[in-house]
């Protein structure tokens, strides 16, 4: 039977250490230039409804460094964009791939398509979440910690300045659920979600805190992380949010309210000077670079467990 990784919660803390695990191997092999084939004579076909570049490329590299294909294809180029049904775009795509990722607005997209889907159906990204970018961004926090198991994470506090709504915060607010870590989050009044919000979101975990101020969600945390402010389809708001979002920017001052050892993430595109200064994101404190080098690597260890476990199930 097969499985989906719509959501951080789609898979059991012991698979997500499983699967860093096998992360950290798959990217040993890649700085040796040691061949992995793990995936010879499977495809990955990649839906993409919102433009790209680290999820495209990486989901491609992915699957072709495994010895896999991958095939990208632009709603904009199929018969969706005319009025084809997902249900019957997804029954077709999965006679002729192993794997599907789709990249889109509104999760019920992604859900309607997974539910018709006869192959394991992966979430690059929707207006409600973007796990599998949470997902390399732990990682990369049991990297730097040198976390062997990824059950050390808990309890590491993790600080989401900016759009508290935002697909990021909303992924990072399962993860507070599903992994143990604390998660503060500082966002605009206009800009949080309720406290039953975040509790929903974290299944009711009790780790996650509002704060009003960036600089007291800051306060002696692990790691800082935050996205940009205005999204893919949100440019008529771009001067509104502008304004709400002053004083939100993760700058060196900022950063100095973190723990000394703390470092910082974005997932990038990044907008040097709104929601992160070039200090910051240029400077020794960063793991921006290796956390955009782990989307690959956790990306294949994702598709390897998605395609070879539904085959032992066929």
């Amino acid at each position: 039977m097969k499985r989906d990784f719509l959501k951080l919660g789609d898979f059991s803390l012991d698979e997500h250490m499983a699967l860093f695990r096998r992360t950290a191997e798959l990217k040993q092999m890649r700085r040796r230039r040691k061949a992995v084939m793990t995936l010879v004579g499977r495809a990955l076909v990649l839906i993409f409804e919102k433009s790209s570049t680290r999820t495209r490329v990486s989901f491609e590299l992915a699957m072709t460094q495994l010895g896999g294909d991958a095939l990208t294809l632009p709603v904009s180029d199929s018969q969706m964009a005319r009025g084809e049904p997902l249900s019957d775009t997804a029954r077709v795509l999965s006679r002729y791939a192993d794997a599907i990722m789709v990249r889109t607005f509104g999760e019920e997209r992604l859900f309607e398509f997974a539910k018709h889907a006869t192959v394991p159906v992966v979430n690059g990204l929707t207006d409600q979440g973007h796990p599998v970018q949470v997902l390399a961004d732990l990682y990369t926090m049991a990297e730097r910690f040198g976390a062997e198991r990824l059950g050390e994470l808990k309890g590491r506090k993790v600080a989401f300045v900016g759009d508290g709504l935002s697909n990021m915060a909303r992924s990072w607010m399962e993860a507070a659920g599903v992994f143990g870590v604390e998660l503060h989050l500082a966002a605009p009044k206009a800009f949080r979600p309720s406290a039953q919000q975040a509790e929903d979101y974290g299944g009711r975990s009790g780790n996650i805190k509002l704060f009003d101020t960036p600089e007291e969600a800051c306060r002696g945390v692990d790691v800082v992380t935050t996205d940009v402010w205005i999204s893919m389809g949100q440019d008529a708001e771009r001067e509104l949010r502008r304004q709400a979002f002053g004083g939100y920017c993760v700058d060196e001052r900022l950063l100095s309210l973190a723990s000394p050892e703390a470092f910082v993430l974005h997932c990038l595109p990044a907008h040097r000077g709104e929601e992160i200064s070039a200090a910051v994101l240029e400077g020794p404190r960063s793991a921006v670079w290796d956390e955009a080098e782990n989307r690959l690597h956790v990306q294949k260890a994702l598709l390897e467990k998605l395609i070879l476990d539904a085959e032992k199930e066929a």
